[in-house]
């Protein structure tokens, strides 16, 4: 029997609708999440990274510190060694990422010009790393996304040149295309891209936890999800399309509302609104996503821009049902329709999940084999090794593209492993254990694949979308 998302009564419809209007306006007034960002104060910067006053001299092994300690004298190295291993096909976008200054490099006027629209700076000098902190960001994102960058510099000691870079923590990414041209772009480093604009995508900070809604660091959830698909065979999950998350955030989600199953109307999809302080309260035992693996079919829609959710619902072995996507992750964009995934027609949501259903349960073996490969992906590629050398290679290459040697700015503060494990809650403080490295590598980075040349990834778009038409070539034969 399928257990339906619960009907809403009329009069609790009535104070929904008015706080959702409420919220509506309270949210373009805030440009959704933090554009209207809190002062920054040496109290806040001191709660986000460094050890509390009560804060114990040791915690798990390391001994807690507000200064970091004094190094041994060390060469950066050059990045001369390669690898036997070659990275994966993802890793040829850095290329393109990074092409707006391959002739002429980036100077540090670029750089500054958009410290107003960045939330943090983050300098790496002889191996040293410093955080300068302009605005509020939300929750934990740029503590997380710091002690990332502390565990590359623990995996490849000595191996990453000077860095200055400027770090937007929000959702949308803000450095548009229409506004910039020839090598005056500024460099921004962001969670996320797209089509229209040149942000720097990087790997967002719930690889390493996210402590707010208890999603685990990436390398021990990965494994969870992995033990998780093999609970329930794809043939014996629901045979169902199913989302659940945060409606309120975006106009796809509230659309993807009216694709719910009701007494009246089959669409295929089972949509849950996911109530966060239900689920604080709960202890989040109702939220772990290896145990949310049940249904032959997961949906992923797109929040404020894109969401971190992708990859967890990618990686369960369903068929996954992509609704139009505009931004795309770092990983995101070698990821074919068809083959990893079914694309879902925003502008006519419904009837075109509706046929991915249909298809799939007609189609069983073919759309399991979908679900695997899109899995594979995740699980295999997706690996924190691949991400750490992802990592190191765009940090590297927008390294030495400086046309400058960074200094600390004015402001800035030294952030290291002794003070920013240390920081933070008791779960922040656990995530941060869990994704800690255990040390440098033995062995280098993988190696970069070439980049694109026109032509071949000119090929590969017109592939993907290709792709993308036969799937609606199909929806509007079964319509017909």
């Amino acid at each position: 029997m399928v257990e339906l998302p619960m009907k809403i009564r009329a009069p609790v419809r009535a104070s929904i609708i008015l706080f959702l209007i409420l919220l509506t306006a309270a949210l373009l007034s805030l440009h959704w999440i933090d554009a209207v960002s809190p002062a920054i104060t040496d109290m806040s910067f001191q709660e986000a990274f460094l050890p509390s006053i009560t804060s114990n001299t040791s915690w798990a092994g390391i001994n807690c510190s507000f200064t970091c300690p004094t190094p041994s004298p060390t060469t950066i190295k050059p990045n001369e060694s390669s690898s036997s291993e070659v990275c994966p096909e993802y890793f040829r976008w850095i290329h393109e990422d990074l092409k707006p200054w391959k002739k002429k490099g980036i100077t540090k006027k670029m750089v500054e010009s958009i410290q107003s629209e960045a939330h943090i700076r983050i300098i790496v000098v002889n191996g040293r790393l410093y955080v300068r902190k302009y605005r509020g960001v939300y929750q934990t994102r740029d503590v997380f996304t710091v002690w990332g960058i502390l565990q590359l510099m623990k995996l490849y000691p000595g191996k990453l040149p000077d860095l200055d870079i400027m770090f937007e923590c929000s959702d949308r990414p803000v450095i548009q295309k229409r506004n910039y041209g020839g090598s005056k772009v500024p460099p921004m480093f962001h969670y996320c891209g797209s089509d229209s604009t040149l942000d720097i995508a990087f790997p967002d900070w719930s690889f390493w936890g996210w402590p707010e809604v208890y999603i685990k660091p990436w390398e021990t959830l990965r494994k969870d999800l992995e033990e998780g698909n093999k609970r329930v065979k794809w043939i014996d999950r629901l045979p169902y399309a199913c989302w659940k998350g945060n409606s309120w955030v975006s106009s796809v989600r509230n659309e993807l509302l009216k694709c719910n199953v009701t007494d009246k109307q089959d669409w295929g999809a089972l949509v849950y609104q996911l109530d966060w302080e239900l689920a604080r309260e709960e202890r989040y035992k109702n939220t772990n996503l290896a145990n949310q693996c049940t249904h032959r079919y997961k949906i992923y829609a797109e929040g404020v821009a894109w969401s971190v959710s992708q990859k967890y619902i990618l990686a369960c072995d369903s068929m996954s049902l992509l609704i139009t996507p505009h931004f795309y992750e770092f990983f995101t964009r070698s990821l074919l329709p068809t083959i990893h995934y079914l694309p879902i027609n925003e502008m006519d949501m419904c009837r075109s999940i509706k046929f991915s259903v249909d298809w799939g349960n007609k189609n069983p073996q073919k759309a399991q084999e979908i679900g695997k490969v899109g899995s594979k992906f995740i699980l295999d590629e997706l690996k924190m090794k691949n991400v750490y050398d992802y990592m190191f290679h765009l940090l590297y290459g927008y390294g030495k593209l400086l046309k400058y040697k960074p200094i600390v700015p004015k402001g800035s503060t030294e952030v290291c492993l002794e003070t920013l494990a240390c920081s933070g809650s008791e779960l922040e403080k656990k995530f941060k254990m869990n994704s800690m490295v255990s040390g440098p590598r033995d062995t280098s980075p993988c190696t970069m694949p070439a980049a694109y040349d026109p032509t071949t990834l000119q090929s590969f778009l017109e592939r993907k979308a290709n792709l993308t038409k036969q799937v609606e070539r199909w929806e509007a034969s079964e319509h017909t």
